[in-house]
Protein backbone atom coordinates (compact mmCIF):
# COMPACT_ATOMS: atom_id res chain seq x y z
CA UNK A 1 0.00 0.00 0.00
CA UNK A 2 1.04 3.58 -0.87
CA UNK A 3 1.62 6.20 1.62
CA UNK A 4 -1.02 8.17 0.22
CA UNK A 5 -2.96 5.40 0.38
CA UNK A 6 -2.51 4.24 3.70
CA UNK A 7 -3.00 8.43 4.93
CA UNK A 8 -6.56 8.08 3.02
CA UNK A 9 -7.30 4.91 4.80
CA UNK A 10 -6.57 6.50 8.03
CA UNK A 11 -8.35 9.72 7.91
CA UNK A 12 -11.21 7.60 6.43
CA UNK A 13 -11.17 5.07 9.54
CA UNK A 14 -10.21 8.17 11.96
CA UNK A 15 -13.26 9.44 10.55
CA UNK A 16 -16.00 6.05 10.03
CA UNK A 17 -14.65 6.20 14.27
CA UNK A 18 -15.83 9.89 14.64
CA UNK A 19 -19.17 8.92 12.84
CA UNK A 20 -19.74 5.69 14.93
CA UNK A 21 -18.71 7.87 17.96
CA UNK A 22 -21.22 10.45 17.39
CA UNK A 23 -23.94 7.90 16.86
CA UNK A 24 -23.25 6.76 20.17
CA UNK A 25 -23.51 9.97 21.81
CA UNK A 26 -26.61 10.50 20.21
CA UNK A 27 -28.21 7.13 21.78
CA UNK A 28 -26.90 8.01 25.02
CA UNK A 29 -28.97 11.46 24.80
CA UNK A 30 -31.81 9.72 23.80
CA UNK A 31 -31.42 7.67 27.19
CA UNK A 32 -31.12 10.63 28.92
CA UNK A 33 -34.46 12.30 27.25
CA UNK A 34 -35.82 8.69 28.39
CA UNK A 35 -34.65 9.43 32.01
CA UNK A 36 -35.48 12.40 32.29
CA UNK A 37 -39.36 11.93 30.87
CA UNK A 38 -39.34 8.57 33.69
CA UNK A 39 -38.17 11.26 36.36
CA UNK A 40 -40.49 13.22 35.69
CA UNK A 41 -43.76 10.89 35.64
CA UNK A 42 -42.89 9.22 38.68
CA UNK A 43 -42.05 13.10 40.26
CA UNK A 44 -45.71 13.36 39.22
CA UNK A 45 -47.11 10.29 40.42
CA UNK A 46 -45.44 10.74 43.77
CA UNK A 47 -45.08 14.07 44.62
CA UNK A 48 -47.60 15.75 42.42
CA UNK A 49 -45.22 17.82 40.40
CA UNK A 50 -43.61 16.63 37.38
CA UNK A 51 -40.33 17.59 36.23
CA UNK A 52 -40.59 21.36 34.71
CA UNK A 53 -39.79 21.22 30.97
CA UNK A 54 -39.44 17.85 30.91
CA UNK A 55 -41.00 18.82 27.21
CA UNK A 56 -38.25 21.26 26.27
CA UNK A 57 -35.62 18.61 26.97
CA UNK A 58 -37.31 16.32 25.18
CA UNK A 59 -38.02 18.46 22.25
CA UNK A 60 -33.98 19.30 21.66
CA UNK A 61 -32.81 15.83 22.75
CA UNK A 62 -35.08 13.63 20.23
CA UNK A 63 -33.44 16.33 17.59
CA UNK A 64 -30.08 16.62 18.89
CA UNK A 65 -29.81 12.00 18.99
CA UNK A 66 -31.78 12.19 15.68
CA UNK A 67 -29.14 14.44 13.88
CA UNK A 68 -26.28 12.74 15.18
CA UNK A 69 -27.36 9.15 13.80
CA UNK A 70 -27.88 11.04 10.21
CA UNK A 71 -24.45 10.44 9.25
CA UNK A 72 -23.67 6.79 10.60
CA UNK A 73 -26.89 5.40 8.71
CA UNK A 74 -25.09 7.20 6.19
CA UNK A 75 -21.82 5.42 6.50
CA UNK A 76 -23.69 2.16 6.79
CA UNK A 77 -26.20 2.29 4.17
CA UNK A 78 -29.23 2.15 6.90
CA UNK A 79 -31.09 5.24 5.27
CA UNK A 80 -34.31 4.53 3.69
CA UNK A 81 -33.80 3.23 0.03
CA UNK A 82 -36.49 1.95 -2.19
CA UNK A 83 -35.13 -2.03 -2.61
CA UNK A 84 -37.91 -2.30 -5.40
CA UNK A 85 -35.47 -0.27 -7.77
CA UNK A 86 -32.66 -2.35 -7.40
CA UNK A 87 -34.23 -6.04 -6.66
CA UNK A 88 -33.54 -6.86 -10.57
CA UNK A 89 -31.10 -4.45 -10.92
CA UNK A 90 -27.63 -5.43 -12.16
CA UNK A 91 -24.52 -4.77 -10.64
CA UNK A 92 -23.50 -1.90 -12.81
CA UNK A 93 -26.92 -0.39 -12.32
CA UNK A 94 -27.41 -0.43 -8.87
CA UNK A 95 -23.52 1.11 -8.68
CA UNK A 96 -25.23 3.82 -10.69
CA UNK A 97 -27.79 4.24 -7.96
CA UNK A 98 -25.25 4.19 -5.54
CA UNK A 99 -23.35 6.70 -6.62
CA UNK A 100 -26.19 9.21 -7.58
CA UNK A 101 -27.50 8.88 -3.80
CA UNK A 102 -24.15 9.49 -2.48
CA UNK A 103 -23.84 12.58 -4.54
CA UNK A 104 -27.05 13.56 -3.93
CA UNK A 105 -26.48 13.33 -0.09
CA UNK A 106 -23.23 15.20 -0.28
CA UNK A 107 -25.06 17.74 -2.22
CA UNK A 108 -27.88 18.00 0.44
CA UNK A 109 -25.78 17.93 3.27
CA UNK A 110 -24.08 20.54 2.24
CA UNK A 111 -27.53 22.23 1.82
CA UNK A 112 -28.55 21.55 5.45
CA UNK A 113 -25.11 23.18 6.95
CA UNK A 114 -25.02 26.39 5.10
CA UNK A 115 -29.28 26.36 5.84
CA UNK A 116 -28.87 25.34 9.90
CA UNK A 117 -25.50 27.59 9.89
CA UNK A 118 -27.78 30.14 8.99
CA UNK A 119 -30.87 29.77 11.29
CA UNK A 120 -27.95 29.29 14.24
CA UNK A 121 -26.89 32.78 13.64
CA UNK A 122 -30.21 33.92 13.22
CA UNK A 123 -31.38 32.45 16.81
CA UNK A 124 -28.43 33.67 18.37
CA UNK A 125 -28.77 37.03 17.00
CA UNK A 126 -32.06 37.63 18.30
CA UNK A 127 -31.90 35.67 21.62
CA UNK A 128 -34.37 33.21 21.36
CA UNK A 129 -35.08 30.69 24.51
CA UNK A 130 -37.18 27.93 25.93
CA UNK A 131 -40.37 28.81 27.57
CA UNK A 132 -40.06 27.55 31.03
CA UNK A 133 -36.28 26.37 31.06
CA UNK A 134 -34.90 29.54 29.22
CA UNK A 135 -31.98 27.65 27.69
CA UNK A 136 -30.97 29.39 24.20
CA UNK A 137 -32.67 27.84 21.01
CA UNK A 138 -29.00 28.10 19.73
CA UNK A 139 -27.36 25.51 21.85
CA UNK A 140 -29.34 23.08 20.11
CA UNK A 141 -28.36 23.97 16.58
CA UNK A 142 -24.44 23.14 17.70
CA UNK A 143 -24.62 19.53 17.56
CA UNK A 144 -27.17 19.79 15.07
CA UNK A 145 -24.23 21.22 13.04
CA UNK A 146 -21.24 18.82 14.01
CA UNK A 147 -23.89 16.16 12.91
CA UNK A 148 -24.00 17.72 9.79
CA UNK A 149 -20.58 17.96 9.10
CA UNK A 150 -20.56 14.14 9.56
CA UNK A 151 -23.15 13.66 7.28
CA UNK A 152 -20.99 15.43 4.74
CA UNK A 153 -17.81 13.36 5.41
CA UNK A 154 -20.20 10.06 5.14
CA UNK A 155 -21.41 10.86 2.26
CA UNK A 156 -17.78 11.64 0.88
CA UNK A 157 -16.94 8.23 2.06
CA UNK A 158 -20.00 7.09 0.76
CA UNK A 159 -19.54 8.66 -2.83
CA UNK A 160 -16.40 7.18 -3.12
CA UNK A 161 -17.16 3.89 -1.99
CA UNK A 162 -19.79 4.03 -4.97
CA UNK A 163 -17.21 5.07 -7.25
CA UNK A 164 -14.88 1.77 -6.71
CA UNK A 165 -17.92 0.08 -6.97
CA UNK A 166 -19.11 0.94 -10.17
CA UNK A 167 -15.37 0.58 -11.41
CA UNK A 168 -15.33 -3.06 -10.59
CA UNK A 169 -18.74 -3.30 -11.80
CA UNK A 170 -17.42 -2.22 -15.16
CA UNK A 171 -14.39 -4.44 -14.68
CA UNK A 172 -16.86 -7.67 -14.53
Amino acid sequence: MSTSTQKEAGLVGLARTLITGWALIGGLVLVAVVLVNAWSILAGAIFGKPFPGDFELTEMGAAIAAFCFLPYCQLVGANVSADIFTMRAGPRSVALMSLFAALIAVLFSALLIWRMGAGLQDYREYEEFTGILEIPIWWAFVPALISLALLFVASLITLKDALQKLRRSEVY
